[in-house]
């Protein structure tokens, strides 16, 4: 990897790279420019070509090609290698010893994505009824179609296959970039079709909103070897020039909401497609900005979501806010097909994240009552175990406990005796947890597994424990016999690497659920809670 690095780094010079964002102009030997993040009134991002580095002497940032594009597009690392290497030509699995053949996939898949793209908006410009429906009903502009490269899928089933084939791309490359559906034909047909685009300018999938009253409504592209809904934010690539310069990025619910958003004049409108959002959304967007401005519904479904964002900032110094005030309107999409001007003026007027929860839960429950004071108490404390700053909680405890007529330590109090309450119940969950073997089918895997290491001589993995006691071998010598007697050696090796391969999967999920269902609890404290948080991200990365 750091060969690659070093080739890279030889064939594209600092001052390349760096002016395909800022306008460098000669200062002896280094060059100078405005800052890419418009924090200075006079030049004062610096380059070194002699050196190969680059410094924001008004941000404080500074380094090489990397950490610039990472820096300026918002990107990880591993993104930015990928866009250089591929802008200097560096062919990364000769360097890292990577497969060539998944190099080889992911590329073939990212040139059958880019075709199709130009496919289907050349079928888009050649149908009177669907640029009816998007430019009339829709209210597209030609701007906004071109930008988001929206296109339409054709209904016949197998168009797109078609013209992949002669084109020379397999059923395999095809199926790689999540074009076809299970019965071998196109996966998207008779669809508006919105590329999803990464960071890079790469087109990674689509989706795909219905023209009449069908459902689904929307078709997203399923995971990929290109596409990760956990670790793409649509409209980003669109956003982020517009978020860098202005400071602040707005999270909208859907991929429609941030076209119309686009096409009104706010352009740092993106949303999470088709998932909740992840920590690594929010990392991604933080690395931009952290004034993050969440536009959800006022429903239940966006109180979850927003609660679920303020536990996910975390310590990533996020100011985290809601637009709220969509005056009448469900959605985005809608206060905007009332006028572009009322978006904008929503998008300025937000308010706190917790603020505005904390409404929310005073509007859910009756606070004249014994009960609904408890529960709006039980529920507040819990939030406000999210807010880091001193300042910032204390303000909200007291704006807490006016609201219940208490004092801000009678609401201490109750938030420490919470919290032991919690350490007790959590060492007795725990305690039960450990006389529970499992469910039936990790029962059965392990079962299964140690039985042909015992019997069928095949070497088991190092972590699993082979039992000494007489009666659990001889069930398991039963389990052999019923299952596995006769079957030749390379048969049960490749058995157990199956049988492994499944355990490891069922644990992880039933190691997830439990961690889960102890987010769900009352009372968490904070280092708890993004520990808890930690462990469920490790297994689900396996």
């Amino acid at each position: 990897m750091q060969d690659a690095k070093e080739e890279i780094k030889a064939r594209l010079p600092v001052e390349d790279v760096v002016s395909q964002y800022v306008e460098l102009k000669r200062a002896g030997r280094t060059l100078k420019g405005r800052s890419p993040w418009g924090v200075d009134k006079t030049p004062s991002f610096m380059v070194s070509p002699e050196k190969g580095i680059w410094h924001d002497f008004s941000a404080n940032k500074g380094g090489d090609i990397f950490t610039f594009v990472m820096e300026v597009e918002g990107i990880t690392f591993k993104e930015a290698f990928e866009k250089l290497a591929q802008q200097a030509g560096v062919e990364v699995s000769k360097y890292a010893g990577g497969s060539a053949e998944l190099s080889k996939r992911r590329a073939r898949g990212r040139e059958a994505l880019e075709l199709t793209t130009k496919y289907y908006q050349f079928c888009l410009s050649k149908s009177k009824k669907v640029c009816e429906y998007v430019f009339y009903k829709r209210n597209m502009n030609r701007g906004t179609v071109e930008e988001f490269r929206i296109g339409y899928s054709p209904a016949n089933g197998k168009a797109l296959k078609e013209f992949l084939t002669s084109r020379g791309f397999s059923v395999k490359e095809m199926e790689d970039a999540g074009l076809l559906n299970r019965f071998g034909g196109d996966m998207f047909r008779g669809r508006m079709m919105v590329p999803f685009i990464d960071t890079t300018g790469n087109v990674i999938g689509f989706t795909a909103r219905v023209l009449d009253k069908s459902e689904p409504k929307y078709l997203n592209t399923q995971e990929t070897l290109l596409f990760n809904k956990g670790r793409f934010v649509f409209g980003l690539a669109q956003a982020k020039e517009a978020i860098r310069k202005n400071g602040f990025v707005v999270i909208v619910e859907g991929n429609m909401d941030v076209i119309s958003s686009h096409q009104a004049g706010v352009k740092e409108a993106v949303a999470t497609s088709g998932t909740a959002m992840t920590e690594n959304h929010l990392k991604m967007l933080s690395r931009l900005t952290n004034d993050i401005r969440l536009a959800y519904d006022g429903d239940e479904a966006g109180v979850k979501a927003t609660e679920r964002a303020i536990m996910l900032a975390g310590d990533l110094g996020i100011n985290l806010t809601v637009i709220s005030d969509y005056q009448g309107a469900k959605d985005p999409d809608e206060l905007i097909q009332k006028g572009a001007e009322l978006w904008q003026k929503a998008v300025q007027e937000r308010r706190p994240a917790v603020e505005w929860l904390l409404d929310k839960y005073e509007e859910k429950v009756d606070m004249s009552s014994v009960f609904g004071k408890k529960e709006y108490s039980d529920i507040a404390l819990k939030l406000l175990k999210y807010v880091t700053d001193e300042v910032e909680r204390a303000q909200y405890e007291e704006l807490v406990a006016r609201r219940l007529g208490v004092t801000r330590e009678d609401l201490r109090n109750k938030g420490r005796s919470l919290e032991e309450k919690l350490e007790k119940k959590g060492k007795r969950r725990l305690k039960e947890a450990k006389t529970v073997a499992g469910n039936g089918k990790l029962n059965q895997l392990e079962d299964n597994l140690l039985a042909i290491a015992l019997f069928g001589g095949v070497e088991v993995p190092s972590e699993i424990e082979i039992p000494e006691d007489e009666t659990r071998r001889a069930e398991l010598e039963m389990v052999f016999e019923n299952q596995y007697k006769g079957r030749a050696r390379e048969e049960l090796e490749a058995e157990m690497k199956e049988l492994y391969r499944g355990l490891r999967e069922e644990m992880a999920k039933a190691e997830i659920e439990k961690l889960q269902a102890r987010l769900e609890e009352e009372g968490l404290g904070e280092e708890e809670e993004k520990e808890i948080l930690r462990k469920i991200t490790e297994l689900q990365r396996g």
